[in-house]
């Protein structure tokens, strides 16, 4: 009777309920609220790092130093700065992806980059692609999106 609870009806007579009953129904109640925590709580998909998303995009275009120095990391992977390696590291997950990782910035940023090395650096834009896209599967699959944003790809 120790671990028994008793309740009065209004019969005035007392009936014993199992604590253990009681316990199972609140533990069962308990798991469901903790299931819908983890599963309202799971972060969103996972994104690349926004750290560099406030870097001056258009600076790095205007500097032949510094686009030279993205530019040869990608290719190379020789000399590459901090910033260049992560790049490096991320393109072809990147591309495979769609780029679902990452941020608004860097998707406009990217298109960015691709519409400004076709029409001032053709030479480079074809060995970077050669290199990250050998059999042009991400030019096939990109290439309707990038048009749409007035960014034609070179034959």
């Amino acid at each position: 009777m120790c671990c028994d609870v008793v309740h009065r009806h209004k019969s005035d007579q007392f009936t014993h309920h199992d604590n253990t009953s009681t316990m199972k129904g609140f533990a069962v109640i308990a798991l469901c609220v903790i299931f819908a925590a983890i599963v309202w709580a799971r972060p969103e998909e996972e994104k690349y790092t926004d750290q560099y998303d406030n870097v001056d995009i258009d600076e790095i275009l205007r500097s032949d130093r510094l686009l030279d120095n993205y530019y040869n990391c990608l290719d190379t992977a020789k000399k590459c700065t901090p910033d260049g390696q992560k790049l490096r590291d991320i393109l072809p997950d990147a591309l495979k992806t769609g780029c679902s990782k990452c941020t608004d910035v860097q998707k406009r940023q990217s298109k960015k980059v691709i519409n400004f090395l076709i029409k001032n650096r053709l030479e480079q834009f074809k060995k970077l692609e050669a290199k990250f896209d050998p059999d042009r599967a991400y030019r096939t699959k990109y290439a309707e999106e990038l048009k749409a944003e007035g960014i034609v790809l070179p034959d």
